[in-house]
């Protein structure tokens, strides 16, 4: 198999030497458990699949950029958790008997909301930012990153732990509640369109003017690393489960759970659950090729608005079991569920994985995969916005609810 191209943010190893290690797409085999070895060589994680693990290529702008089969490995997940455990929540797994009798399985939900900051966002953030400090040169001036509010949160309180100057690109539609908790963190907000171009071209100028390091949402190894350690720490609580359903945005935390299961556990399902107005890694996987969204989408589960890419494909393509979408509607419907039969105030990304696990669609999963955890990314919701709660008829999975 032909090696994948994996971009990776720029670096200079002159100035951070430690960075470029840290952000190396693989770790010798020799370092890692053989256990983990063992699994995820299975899970076709090994040598004889890529012809080049990581070999170092320079792109058309002359800017360093990786080959990797995966910009990470379980050994990168363990890392993180040594380097954050200390730093972040291990947050409750909760269960509710009657989204059990909904979904007709076992549910497990893993309450990332109430994490630091709000979301599993942190986890990575607080990796990334970690791993920035021991670089020789000293601390970054800067870091940088763009967000639709909850990675922005995330690295603006870690940043802040390490006094470290924070600029996050938001666009103009973001939630007012996740732009405000940015600016508490002490970060300075930079407004931008929607539209990934101008995203990135706001982005791009903030480096050159602070001469800030790049922390990417999802496609920054050492924040996939992070949000791999959620899964560490559900092979833990939830000994017997058969699945994890996970929302998916740019992919970050799928990827890292996707490398962390399928080296622990390879048996257990990984699926991903976003938005059928957003549906790029469904089609990526029909496919087999990655497919970004054409145009922004339209969706009220912000946080999954973004396409993934090329360093979450490759793990995505490969280790994910399978794709699950679903309407605006059934998003809604199951967001308002949690609120008012688990009391968990979740924001509507989050409800994307409740929503895929009472669809139809994910009926035809075999009933031996009883037990399903779903992780609730977060719960960062803007009350004043919360417009689209209306009393009407109720999508069938719901019905026979009584609130």
């Amino acid at each position: 198999m032909e090696a994948i191209k994996c971009k990776t943010r720029e670096l200079s190893a002159a100035k951070h030497p430690a960075m470029w290690n840290w952000s190396a797409a693989k770790k010798n085999e020799a370092d890692m458990q053989e256990t983990a070895e063992e699994n995820l060589n299975a899970a076709h994680y090994n040598d004889e699949n890529v012809e080049s693990s990581h070999s170092q290529e320079m792109d058309g702008m002359g800017k360093r950029t990786m080959c990797a089969q995966y910009c990470i490995s379980f050994a990168d997940v363990e890392k993180a958790h040594i380097n954050i455990r200390d730093f972040v929540h291990l947050t409750p797994v909760l269960t509710s008997s009657i989204l059990n009798q909904v979904a007709g399985r076992n549910l497990f939900f893993k309450c990332e909301l109430f994490q630091k900051t709000g979301s599993f966002k942190v986890r990575g953030a607080l990796n990334a930012i970690r791993g920035l400090i021991p670089a020789p040169s000293g601390k970054p001036k800067a870091v940088v990153t763009h967000s639709s509010g909850n990675h922005g949160q995330a690295l603006a309180y870690a940043a802040k732990l390490e006094g470290i100057p924070a600029y996050i690109v938001v666009p103009q539609t973001a939630p007012n509640c996740k732009k405000l908790a940015i600016q508490a963190y002490g970060a300075s907000i930079v407004y931008s369109e929607q539209s990934d171009e101008s995203r990135e071209n706001v982005t791009k100028r903030i480096m050159e003017e602070t001469e800030g390091i790049m922390v990417h949402p999802n496609q920054e190894p050492a924040v996939m690393a992070g949000q791999g350690t959620i899964a560490m720490e559900v092979l833990n609580q939830v000994p017997l489960v058969d699945a994890l359903v996970v929302p998916v945005g740019g992919g970050g935390m799928v990827a890292g759970i996707a490398i962390t299961v399928k080296a622990l556990r390879p048996s257990v399902k990984v699926y991903a659950a976003e938005p059928l107005n957003a549906d790029d890694c469904y089609q990526s996987k029909l496919k087999g090729e990655l497919t970004p969204n054409p145009y922004p989408p339209e969706t009220i589960a912000d946080g999954v608005k973004s396409s993934i890419g090329l360093n979450t494909w490759p793990v995505i393509r490969d280790l994910v079991d399978d794709v699950f979408t679903v309407t605006e509607e059934e998003i809604k419907y199951a967001t308002q569920l949690v609120w008012e039969r688990m009391k968990l105030l979740i924001e509507p990304t989050a409800g994307v994985g409740v929503a895929a696990v009472l669809s139809q669609h994910f009926q035809t999963i075999s009933p031996e995969v009883k037990n399903i955890c779903i992780v609730l990314s977060g719960g960062n919701v803007d009350l004043t916005s919360v417009t689209w709660l209306k009393q009407s008829e109720r999508p069938a999975p719901y019905q026979s609810v009584f609130v």
